[in-house]
């Protein structure tokens, strides 16, 4: 059955990219919920980061030295 259906399959002329939209869209998670669940996980990955580079002190998160210019005097 599937050889004669690959067989018999003739290719149209160009990509169908309607017929391939129409078919994504009905297939899938509903738009809301794959942006909802991209944002939270956007959150997340950008909390873990600024914690593991607070505790590692990376980059403009870690401490800065203070100038030691101070002299005594005699």
């Amino acid at each position: 059955m599937i050889r004669t259906t690959v067989d018999t399959w003739r290719p149209r002329r160009g990509p169908d990219w309607s017929d391939l939209m129409v078919r994504i869209a009905g297939s899938g998670p509903p738009a809301w919920l794959l942006y909802t669940t991209a944002s939270a996980a956007l959150v997340v990955i950008l909390v873990a980061a600024y914690l593991i580079g607070s505790a590692l002190q990376l980059g403009a998160l870690a401490p800065q030295p203070v100038p030691g210019n101070i002299h005594q005097g005699p």
